[in-house]
C-alpha cells in the first residue's frame, strides 16, 4: 500500500513542499529503504522511527519498507522527516485511515516517541500559509515560533502517541491561539549612553547612526571608549516592524539559534572574534549556512579591532554592505542570504594605538604604521558613513562627579521619531530607511537647493570625494533633518554630515 504525507525542506531561507511517499511491499525480504537525496541524520531516521512506532505501541511492519522524499533531486537534511515518514508508515500499514492532503508534519523523534525541537520552523509555516494547508502537526517546543503566523491551524504534538489520539478521533488536540509579538518589547540593556563620560560628538555620531541606518568607524587609541560606545548602540536602537521581526526570526530558526521566546523582538548585535573565517563571516560551507553578516540583519555587527581581521575576509564585505544581500554559490546551487546590516567598526591608529595622541608617545615605525594601515582597503572605508575620532577622555572628566547626561530612553525616543518619518516616507517601498536608498531614492526625497549644491561641489573638490561618497554625505543630511524634523536638508545638515566624511587615509 501507499501513503502520502507532506512535509518541507529548507533552501536558503525558504521552505519548499517535500512529499514523503511511503510504500509498503506485499513481497520480498524486510528492509528499510530511504531515497530521495537524503543526509546522514535522515538514513539514521530509520531506526528512531522503528524503535519509536514499537514504544508507542503501534505495529512496526516486517516487510520491505521504501520511502521516497520528492522532488528527488533536491537534497535533504535534518531529523525533521521522522514524523511525516511515521505518519506515513502508521497510513501504509491500515493503521491509521485519515487524509494528510491538507496537512503538515515536521518532527524530530526520540526512541520512546516523543518529538524535540526542530530548526528552521516559522519559514516552513509561511510556505504552508502560501499554498492554503490548513493544519500545521509540529513540537510544542516550536509552538511559540509558529504561531506568529496566522491562517494556519497549528497543532502542538508532544508525542507520537498523543498524535494517533488526535487523528483517531480518540482525544483531540486544540490548536494553539494565534499571538502576535509585542511591537514594543520591554528591554533591559546592560549599558546605558549615560553612563559613558566625555565622547560627546561619538555619542552625536551614534544617533546619526542609529536614526537612518549608517555604518559608523570608531578610531582612537586604547582604552577610549570605542567598544564601550558600540556596545552601548544597541539601547539607542528603534523598534523592528513585524515583518523585520519576521526576516530575522527566520534567519535564527534556520541557524538554529532561536530562543523559547520563539521569535526575535530585539535588533540583533553580532561581534564575532577577529580570528573568524570568511564562510563564518559571509555564510556558505556545502549546504550554505548564514553566516555572522546575515545573522546581524536588520542589526548591527561590530568588529572590533578593525585591522587584525584577515584582509580577504574584509574584502568579503564590499558587495554585501553596498547591496544588502549575499549570494552564495555552489556545486548543488545557489542561495541568497539578506544582510542589511550597520557595521559599527573600531581600530587603532597604528599598532601600538598612540599614534596622534598628546598623552603617549608612539613608538611604531613609520614601515610598521603604513602596513597597518594598508589592511583595511579605500573601497571598504568608502563604504562607511561616519568617520569619528574618539580621543582618549580628559582626566578631569574621568574624576569629575557624575553629571546628568541624556539616557539611551531619551535619545532612543528622538531615533524612533526620526525613523517613523522615514518608515512613512518609504511605505509601500521594501525601504526602511535613509541608508536604503539607492541614488534614483536620493533624487526623489532629497532636494537640494542651490547652496547646498554650492557646498558639495566645494566639498567634493576639497575632499576627493568619489560618487558613491557624494551619495553617502546626502543620505546622512538627510537623516541629521529627520532629527531635527525638518522636511527640507539646509546647509547646516549638509555641513555636519560632511564633518563625517574625514580624509580616510591616516597621517603619518
Amino acid at each position: 500500500m501507499l501513503a502520502k504525507v507532506w512535509s518541507a525542506a529548507i533552501v536558503g531561507l525558504d521552505a519548499i513542499p517535500i512529499e514523503v511517499e511511503v510504500d509498503i511491499a506485499s513481497s520480498g525480504l524486510p528492509g528499510f529503504t530511504i531515497v530521495g537525496l537524503p543526509d546522514k541524520a535522515i538514513e539514521e531516521s530509520r531506526e528512531r522511527v522503528r524503535a519509536a512506532l514499537k514504544n508507542s505501541g503501534a505495529d512496526f511492519p516486517a516487510k520491505r519498507i521504501t520511502v521516497n522524499l520528492a522532488p528527488a533531486d533536491l537534497p535533504k537534511e535534518g531529523p525533521q522527516y521522522d514524523l511525516p515518514i511515521a505518519i506515513g508508515i502508521l497510513i501504509a500499514t491500515g493503521q491509521l485511515q485519515v487524509s494528510t492532503t491538507h496537512s503538515l508534519f515536521i518532527g524530530e523523534l526520540s526512541l520512546d516517541g516523543k518529538l524535540r525541537r526542530c530548526t528552521g520552523v516559522l519559514p516552513q509555516i509561511l510556505m504552508a500559509r502560501e499554498r492554503h494547508i490548513k493544519e500545521c502537526f509540529l513540537p510544542e517546543e516550536n509552538v511559540r515560533e509558529a504561531t506568529v503566523i496566522s491562517g494556519v491551524n497549528i497543532y502542538p504534538i508532544t508525542s507520537l502517541h498523543q498524535l494517533y489520539f488526535h487523528l483517531t478521533n480518540q482525544k483531540s488536540i486544540e490548536p494553539s491561539q494565534v499571538q502576535p509579538p509585542e511591537m514594543t518589547p520591554v528591554k533591559t540593556y546592560p549599558h546605558d549612553i549615560a553612563d559613558i563620560k566625555g565622547q560627546e560628538q561619538a555619542k552625536r555620531a551614534l544617533e546619526i547612526a542609529a536614526a537612518g541606518g549608517h555604518n559608523i568607524l570608531f578610531k582612537g587609541p586604547p582604552g577610549a571608549g570605542k567598544t564601550l560606545l558600540a556596545r552601548t548602540f544597541p539601547s539607542i536602537l528603534p523598534t523592528m516592524t513585524f515583518s523585520e521581526m519576521i526576516e530575522i526570526t527566520k534567519i535564527y530558526s534556520i541557524a538554529g539559534l532561536l530562543d523559547q521566546d520563539g521569535i526575535k523582538q530585539t535588533r540583533p548585535f553580532r561581534a564575532p572574534h577577529h580570528t573568524i573565517s570568511h564562510i563564518g563571516l559571509i555564510g556558505g560551507g556545502t549546504s550554505p549556512r548564514p553566516g555572522e553578516i546575515s545573522l546581524a540583519h536588520r542589526g548591527i555587527l561590530f568588529l572590533d579591532e578593525l585591522p587584525e581581521f584577515p584582509r580577504t575576509v574584509l574584502e568579503g564585505l564590499r558587495q554585501p554592505l553596498e547591496d544588502g544581500f549575499v549570494t552564495i554559490s555552489r556545486a548543488k546551487g545557489r542561495t541568497t542570504f539578506p544582510c542589511k546590516f550597520m557595521l559599527i567598526a573600531a581600530l587603532n591608529p597604528c599598532p601600538c594605538g598612540y599614534l596622534g595622541d598628546t598623552t603617549h608617545t608612539c613608538s611604531c615605525s613609520p614601515l610598521h604604521i603604513l602596513r597597518y594601515q594598508k589592511r583595511i582597503s579605500g573601497p571598504l572605508l568608502d563604504r562607511i558613513d561616519i568617520h569619528i575620532d574618539v580621543p582618549a577622555v580628559p582626566v578631569d572628566k574621568l574624576t569629575s562627579s557624575p553629571q546628568e547626561q541624556e539616557s539611551s530612553e531619551t535619545i532612543r525616543a528622538r531615533v524612533q521619531k526620526a525613523r517613523d518619518r522615514q518608515l512613512e516616507r518609504f511605505a509601500g517601498t521594501p525601504l526602511t530607511c535613509n541608508a536604503d536608498m539607492g541614488s534614483k531614492e536620493v533624487g526623489m526625497h532629497c532636494r537640494l537647493s542651490d547652496p547646498c549644491i554650492q557646498l558639495l561641489k566645494l566639498s567634493i573638490e576639497n575632499l576627493h570625494l568619489s560618487a558613491r561618497s557624494y551619495n553617502r554625505v546626502i543620505k546622512l543630511a538627510r537623516t541629521i533633518a529627520d532629527l531635527e524634523g525638518s522636511e527640507e536638508i539646509f546647509e547646516h545638515h549638509i555641513a555636519e554630515s560632511l564633518q563625517y566624511r574625514q580624509k580616510q587615509e591616516f597621517t603619518l
